[in-house]
């Protein structure tokens, strides 16, 4: 269902993909929000027509973020905080009514891709910290676990520039790892927040030699770890994040 509202078919839209994907899914939607540099593919896979069409009215920026999530939902995205192509100059940085806030402008400086409209990428910052306070408020480690793992969406700016009193959360997150391949992992002790039963990890050097594996058989959670120095490759699945012990 879609609004004509901007900032409110955006956070539906979030929110619908919060409840029901795993943590990678938010770092895509990062990625399409930022990414996004006009209309997506038609669903029969011929390039979709860039004018308004005569039976109906142009598609909003958030209507056509929605198009671009739905069609790179599944595809392996890498995480990015920042757009690829041309930005909207700060000085053209400027709500449909109002104006923005000073910390606003600064979040959205170097952000906005030149088709999309601030407010929609503003909103993901907003939600952002939202995600942050709600989760804090009933474990500030877990919170600090999910920005570790990738799960909310540029988390370091929107803290930086909109909900500073988040702070504590992201400096508990720094130096953690989520599920992943990591290459040349910091050398120190680590610990998992929650991890399921197909937890598992290893570390191996430049030859591939194992330096540390686990878990041992019949461990159960949450999981310690040591990165030695040397190691080159740091691999977990199924442990959701790992933060600094």
């Amino acid at each position: 269902m879609r609004t004509t509202s901007t900032s409110g078919t955006f956070r539906h839209r979030l929110g619908r993909r919060r409840s029901g994907r795993p943590a990678a899914a938010a770092s895509l939607l990062l990625a399409a929000a930022l990414g996004l540099t006009g209309c997506s593919g038609s669903s029969d896979g011929k390039e979709a027509d860039a004018s308004p069409s005569a039976s109906g009215p142009a598609l909003s920026a958030a209507e056509r973020l929605e198009q671009e999530q739905d069609a790179t939902q599944d595809e392996e995205t890498p995480k990015a905080a920042e757009p690829t192509g041309p930005t909207v100059p700060e000085g053209d940085l400027k709500p449909a009514t109002g104006s923005f806030s000073k910390p606003e402008k600064e979040f959205l400086t170097g952000r906005v891709p030149e088709s999309m409209e601030p407010a929609a990428v503003l909103d993901v910052g907003k939600e952002s910290c939202q995600r942050i306070e709600r989760t804090a408020k009933r474990d500030k480690t877990a919170a600090a676990a999910a920005v570790a793992a990738g799960e909310i969406p540029d988390a370091e700016a929107a803290v930086a520039h909109l909900c500073p009193e988040q702070r504590p959360v992201v400096d508990a997150a720094k130096g953690g790892y989520g599920d992943g391949t990591h290459e040349k992992p910091a050398a120190g002790s680590y610990k998992t927040v929650s991890s399921g039963p197909s937890c598992s990890w290893q570390v191996t050097d430049a030859k591939g030699n194992l330096l540390a594996s686990g878990p041992d058989a019949g461990a159960t959670g949450p999981h310690s770890l040591k990165i030695p120095s040397g190691a080159a490759r740091f691999v977990s699945s199924g442990c959701y994040a790992w933060l600094r012990a």
